[in-house]
């Protein structure tokens, strides 16, 4: 199977999606919002299964482990995450620690309680949709220093964990993605319109989350054609 996380719209229902019709991969999809999830399992094709859960609970991986429940995690899709746009002067400690939650804590804490199911041959691949924001040298914007160091903190995490996990046979990348067109980016950028929809980058981070792992691995990848 393939774990998705924030699968419930946007770039992340599209990759669930992309597994389920294109590739007929079996997919465990989670989210926070459970009716969203019904209306997703009900397009997959019975090839996927939904997750209610709010990866900033401090138990969310234990509970997602329980839910696999041994089964073989062929990938594991680090999509879900939190917008924090604020001005200088205005970020709240509160929030700051729940962006790190999700953003950062979470894909940490569920790649690694997942070892023993990514484990083995083929290589289980964990791929981290990170964002141009967070990708070295890249442009930044103001009042989104929180969210894009956040993005950063991903990005190095995928690689730290290829060194982690090398013998374990598992394979882990960052995808910097640059504008695509969901409700995140027009709540960061209001009236911009993104050159991708969420339905093309879905189809991508499918593809890749299958078979990137055969050339990449311990890489920040930027998938960009705007920024934003």
């Amino acid at each position: 199977m393939v774990i998705v996380t924030g699968a419930s719209r946007g770039v992340g229902r599209a990759t669930v999606l992309a597994l389920c019709q294109v590739h007929k991969v079996p997919v465990l999809a989670i989210a926070r919002d459970e009716q969203a999830l019904k209306q997703l399992i009900a397009e997959g094709e019975g090839r996927m299964e939904g997750l209610a859960l709010d990866l900033a609970e401090p138990d969310s991986a234990e509970r997602v482990k329980a839910h696999v429940a041994g089964r073989r995690v062929l990938g594991l899709v680090h999509n879900a995450g939190l917008l924090h746009n604020r001005p200088m002067g205005e970020h709240k400690r509160a929030d700051l620690e729940k962006l790190y939650a999700v953003n950062v804590l979470a894909p940490l804490e569920l790649s690694q309680a997942l070892v023993p199911e990514l484990a083995g041959d083929p290589p289980g691949h964990i791929v981290h949709i990170g964002s141009m924001g967070g990708f070295q040298d890249s442009a930044k914007f103001p009042g989104l220093v929180a969210y894009s160091a956040s993005k950063a903190a991903l990005a190095c995490l995928a690689q730290c964990l290829a060194e982690e996990f090398k013998d374990h046979g598992i394979r882990s990348n960052c995808l910097a993605l640059g504008a695509v067109d969901t409700d995140m980016l027009r709540a960061a950028f209001p009236g911009f319109k993104a050159p991708v929809t969420a339905e093309a980058m879905g189809a991508y981070v499918a593809e890749f989350v299958l078979n990137g792992h055969k050339l990449f691995n311990g890489k920040v990848l930027p998938v960009a054609v705007t920024t934003p």
